[in-house]
């Protein structure tokens, strides 16, 4: 997703996404790094270094409802963002946002310790982004 062009992916500017698509949300989990991937379709998967993910569940509203909101956040912050073409993971104390846009993708990288206190500007955003694996998890893993 990266690396491939919005309109080969089928997506084009609209009213509600007139800059970003998608968000990949890449964060370490202890020695993993785990990815949500959400687009402003309403498809969402998690990926990770390890051997576990989830993909294919935006068949199911909440699923779809959280990575819409995901995006549509996203909108605020494509000027704070930086353009980029490189997409390494982040540090072990770091958690990377890119935001695919209709001009390209852009990176924000931010320390994971003013995220979980509340104190970045980026701590809602990056819940958001939780709320996207909340979803995925309850599809696979139902109370």
């Amino acid at each position: 997703m990266l690396a491939m062009p919005p309109e080969k992916a089928g997506q084009k500017p609209t009213p509600d996404f007139p800059r970003v698509y998608g968000v990949l949300m890449d964060w370490p989990i202890g020695e993993q790094i785990a990815t949500i991937f959400s687009s402003s379709t309403g498809a969402a998967s998690l990926y990770t270094t390890s051997t576990f993910g989830i993909i294919g569940v935006e068949g199911h509203e909440p699923v779809r409802a959280s990575a819409v909101a995901l995006v549509r956040a996203a909108d605020r912050f494509v000027d704070a963002a930086t353009p980029t073409t490189a997409y390494p993971y982040p540090a072990a104390d770091r958690v990377r946002f890119y935001l695919l846009t209709f001009q390209g993708v852009r990176v924000i990288d931010t320390d994971v310790l003013s995220i979980e206190s509340g104190a970045s500007v980026y701590a809602e955003f990056f819940n958001l982004g939780q709320a996207v694996l909340t979803q995925l998890r309850l599809v696979v893993e139902p109370p």
